[in-house]
C-alpha cells in the first residue's frame, strides 16, 4: 500500500460498474461472463434490442470455433448450451483450382487424429451462440445487459471512465472496453486510428443442404477470384463463404435462388451430391482493418474493434477470443494484486500480449489471399508444389493442425482449460 508506483487499489464504489463494455454481439458478452466469474461487476451496452438478438432465424452464418476457443466458452459456462448444436471439424482439405475444372492434384489434408487434443474445432451457428450468451448473461450475477442503448460520448479521467448513452444516462467504471466492431465508436472517441485497405472482393454467405454426408470435413477451395469455404454443420448441411470480385458478387447476389445455385454448382462440385439452398443469403465486403493501438486511457479494444481480417482461414473470431481471454486475465490478475485495472501500466500488458499475434494474423491472411487469389501460371505452379510438400511433411503438417486448433503461442489460462 505504501508503494508510490502502485496504482489505486480500492475499487471506487461510486462507479456503476468495474468494467463497461460497448457492443453486445459476441465478444462483449463473452468478456463480460469471463470477468463476472472472477468477481467483477460488468455492464454490457448493446445497441440492439434483446428481442432482435434472440429471435434470429437460421441464416447460414456460422463460426469455426477452434479448440482453444471452445475451452474458453466451456470455462465461462456457455459451451454446454451450444454443444448439441455444434459440428466437430475432424479434417480440413485445402486445394487450388478453377471453377468447373475440379481441384489441383496437389493439396493439403489435415486430420485431427494427428494431434492428441481432439477435434481441431467445432462449427457453431451464430443464432445458437448468441442465444446461449444472452441466457448466460441473464443468469449471471455481476452482469448487467443494457439492450437497445447506444453510447454517444465517453470521457476518461485519472480515476474512472464515463460513457453517456443516447437516453441521457451516464455510467461510470474503471475500464471501458470497445467490442463494437470494425467501425468502433469507442475507438474513434478514444482517438485510436485504423490502418488497412479494402479488397476487391465480397463474401457471399449462405447454407447449403446436400445429399451426401460431409463427415465433419471442412474444405477450402482457392480460385482465382477468391476462396470458397465449405464448412460442415450438423446433418447434411454446410455453411458457405464464397469470395468473388465485388462486381461478380453483386451480380450473383441479385440472381434468384435457382440461378444463384447454377453459379455455385461448378465451384462447389458434385462430391456431396445434389445441393439446395437453406436459409437466407447475404454478402459482406472484405477488407483488412487494424487499430493502430489496442489501448488508450482507461480504454481497451477487443475482437473486430481491434482487428478485422480476411476470412480466408476462418480465424477472425478466434483471434477475438484470444483478445478476450488475455484481457480478462490481465484485468483479473491486476485486481487481485491490488492494482487499478484501468491504469496505463495494466492495459499496456494486454496490448503487449496481443499486438504481435494480431498483426501477424492480419499479414498472414493478407498474404495468403494475394498469393491464391490470382491466375498467374507461375505462381499457381509454385503454390501447388508448396501445398503438396506441406501435405507430405508430417511435422509441418501437424504444425498447421495445431495452429488451426489454436494451440500455438502464449495461451491465456482460459484457453488452456484452466480457471481464470
Amino acid at each position: 500500500m505504501d508503494n508510490p508506483n502502485c496504482a489505486a487499489i480500492v475499487r471506487d464504489m461510486k462507479n456503476d460498474s468495474d468494467i463497461l463494455i460497448t457492443g453486445g454481439g459476441l465478444s462483449g458478452p463473452i468478456l463480460a461472463l469471463a470477468l463476472a466469474q472472477s468477481g467483477h461487476r460488468v455492464i454490457v451496452i448493446d445497441a440492439l434490442s434483446e428481442k432482435v438478438r434472440k429471435n434470429a432465424a437460421f441464416d447460414g452464418r456460422s463460426y469455426a470455433v477452434a479448440l482453444t476457443s471452445q475451452r474458453l466458452l466451456a470455462g465461462i459456462g456457455v459451451w454446454d448450451a451450444v454443444a448439441d448444436h455444434s459440428q466437430p471439424m475432424l479434417e480440413i482439405k485445402v486445394s487450388d483450382g478453377r471453377a468447373g475444372e475440379g481441384p489441383s492434384p496437389f493439396f493439403m489434408h489435415f486430420d485431427h487424429a494427428e494431434i492428441e487434443e481432439g477435434p481441431m474445432g467445432h462449427m457453431v451457428q451464430d443464432r445458437h451462440l448468441r442465444r446461449a450468451l444472452l441466457d448466460a448473461m441473464a443468469a449471471t450475477d455481476g452482469v448487467t445487459h443494457l439492450a437497445g442503448e447506444t453510447v454517444v460520448a465517453q470521457n476518461a479521467a485519472p480515476g474512472s471512465v464515463s460513457v453517456t448513452l443516447a437516453s441521457g444516462k451516464v455510467l461510470n467504471g474503471s475500464v471501458l472496453v470497445g467490442a463494437d466492431g470494425r467501425s468502433s465508436g469507442t475507438a474513434q472517441r478514444a482517438g485510436i486510428k485504423r490502418n488497412g485497405w479494402a479488397y476487391d472482393q465480397t463474401a457471399l454467405v449462405c447454407a447449403i443442404a446436400h445429399e451426401k454426408p460431409h463427415n465433419g470435413i471442412a474444405h477450402q477451395f482457392f480460385m482465382p477470384a477468391g476462396p470458397l469455404a465449405i464448412l460442415p454443420l450438423p446433418g447434411n448441411v454446410s455453411s458457405i463463404v464464397w469470395s468473388e470480385t465485388e462486381q461478380v458478387a453483386s451480380a450473383f447476389n441479385a440472381l434468384p435462388d435457382e440461378e444463384y445455385l447454377e453459379m455455385l454448382r461448378p465451384r462447389f462440385g458434385n462430391f456431396l451430391g445434389e445441393i439446395t439452398l437453406t436459409g437466407a443469403r447475404y454478402t459482406y465486403p472484405l477488407s483488412l482493418s487494424l487499430a493502430a493501438h489496442l489501448v488508450a486511457e482507461r480504454t481497451a479494444l477487443i475482437g473486430d474493434a481491434a482487428h478485422g481480417v480476411h476470412p480466408i482461414a476462418g480465424q477472425g473470431l478466434n483471434a477475438g477470443m484470444r483478445d478476450i481471454a488475455a484481457l480478462a486475465e490481465v484485468i483479473t490478475d491486476a485486481t487481485r494484486r491490488g492494482e487499478d485495472p484501468g491504469s496505463v501500466a495494466v492495459l499496456a500488458r494486454y496490448e503487449e500480449w496481443r499486438r504481435f499475434d494480431n498483426t501477424a494474423l492480419a499479414l498472414a491472411t493478407d498474404s495468403f489471399n494475394r498469393l491464391f487469389s490470382n491466375d498467374n501460371a507461375l505462381i499457381r505452379g509454385l503454390r501447388d508444389i508448396g501445398m503438396g510438400l506441406v501435405g507430405n511433411m508430417p511435422t509441418l503438417r501437424r504444425g498447421f493442425i495445431r495452429e488451426a486448433a489454436g494451440l500455438t503461442g502464449d495461451l491465456p489460462r482460459l484457453m488452456r482449460g484452466a480457471p481464470l
